[in-house]
């Protein structure tokens, strides 16, 4: 950066928390970094602070001062980092697992010094150091809420599934195998018999039908937001609800599939195909010591919501017989252990080479018009049954 730019930087790292912020700075005349605490979710103060720090610096001419700052991705979201970025300053969002921290058995763990390290690697990372940390790409506001939707029914999804093994449970207490249907929920609760042939107790009952209308109202908003979710895309012509259109049309991809991948993956650019599966955790982790060289499992590390429909989507179809699979797409070895049963180590590697080929041939997606090709898969039945032809799209040339 040249001079006659800016004079000066102002370095600042929040430590935020759910009852304070711990801000930790350092003014250019001064290698000492200090420390100022506000409430936690203050906005306002933290802008005052920040005009009080170039305020000090030059009275005259506040706009002379360079604000770098930055914290760390968490509960909070970016809404602070949407703050401060209309404020003028150049703000942050650093990936809190990229930070290098002492191995010691018991480091010490304060806000304070937590604050103080993320000055030391915002420093760094100002001055030119790209592995001092990695910065979190921040979504705009309309991506962000884009989300919001898939995000919800997953939740849904998850509170069904443990209100019917929570009703499940209660059941084999008392020696019952299965479930009472919904539609005659009254008529099978009172034909049930205990194992010891005794009717169900009072107490029993009553907590069974309450977790039957909180089932019920869990079902029925899912409903909902799948309504929702058709009409939006029946209403919207933007080039999401296109992708996600044309996902559709893809045998083996409904609609839940294709707004995971549209909203979680492809509203993104790329440059390369190691960003894309670093992105994903579909990264093998390497170990190196002396004569040992090999890679372990994947990293798990980015985005679960994607990697984890990828991985579904890998589970569910296997590649057709030689010579009619993609070249490349599975190593040889993979799916021909994919008929034996799991877990093998063979059928996991297929899976997750399958998750990292699907996502990564992904180029032109963003684009009107990209190279959508498709690619006829087998799923197999683990039990020995049938084998059916579906179909698993690649983005991209193959």
């Amino acid at each position: 950066m040249s001079s006659n730019v800016c004079h000066q930087i102002i370095y600042l790292a929040i430590e935020l928390s759910s009852s304070s912020w711990v801000i930790a700075y350092r003014l250019p005349a001064n290698d000492k970094a200090k420390v100022h605490s506000l409430e936690a979710g203050d906005g306002a103060g933290l802008l005052a602070f920040i005009a009080s720090l170039r305020h000090r610096l030059d009275p005259s001419d506040d706009a002379s001062t360079l604000v770098v700052s930055c914290f760390e991705a968490g509960r909070d979201g970016f809404w602070l980092h949407r703050l401060l970025s209309a404020y003028g300053v150049i703000n942050h969002v650093v990936e809190p697992t990229s930070i290098l921290v002492t191995r010691g058995a018991r480091r010490a763990k304060t806000d304070r010094l937590d604050a103080f390290g993320l000055l030391r690697v915002l420093a760094a990372k100002f001055v030119g150091d790209p592995d001092a940390c990695r910065i979190v790409v921040v979504p705009t506001v309309e991506e962000e809420d884009a989300k919001r939707p898939h995000r919800e029914r997953e939740f849904l999804v998850q509170e069904r599934v443990r209100i019917e093994n929570r009703i499940a449970a209660l059941l084999a207490t008392q020696g019952i195998r299965g479930r009472p249907s919904l539609r005659s929920w009254d008529a099978d609760i009172r034909a049930l018999r205990t194992g010891d042939g005794h009717p169900l107790l009072t107490h029993l009952v009553a907590e069974l039908n309450r977790l039957r209308r909180l089932l019920s109202l869990t079902l029925e908003m899912i409903r909902e937001l799948d309504a929702v979710r058709e009409q939006a895309l029946e209403a919207q012509h933007d080039s999401a609800s296109r992708t996600v259109k044309a996902l559709c049309t893809i045998r083996g991809i409904g609609v839940n599939f294709a707004s995971v991948l549209t909203r979680e993956v492809f509203y993104r650019t790329f440059d390369n195909r190691r960003q894309i599966a670093s992105y994903l955790g579909l990264t093998p982790t390497p170990f190196q010591s002396g004569g040992m060289d090999r890679d372990r499992r994947i990293n798990r590390a980015g985005n679960s919501r994607a990697r984890k429909t990828l991985v579904q989507l890998a589970w569910l179809w296997l590649p057709l017989p030689t010579g009619e699979q993609p070249r490349g797409m599975v190593p040889r070895p993979c799916w021909l252990a994919s008929g034996s049963n799991p877990p093998h180590r063979d059928r996991r590697l297929g899976a997750q080479a399958l998750d990292r080929n699907l996502a990564l041939r992904h180029a032109g997606s963003r684009t009107e018009g990209g190279d959508h090709r498709r690619i006829e898969f087998r799923r197999r039945s683990i039990s020995g049954g049938k084998s059916e032809v579906a179909t698993v799209f690649v983005i991209g040339s193959i």
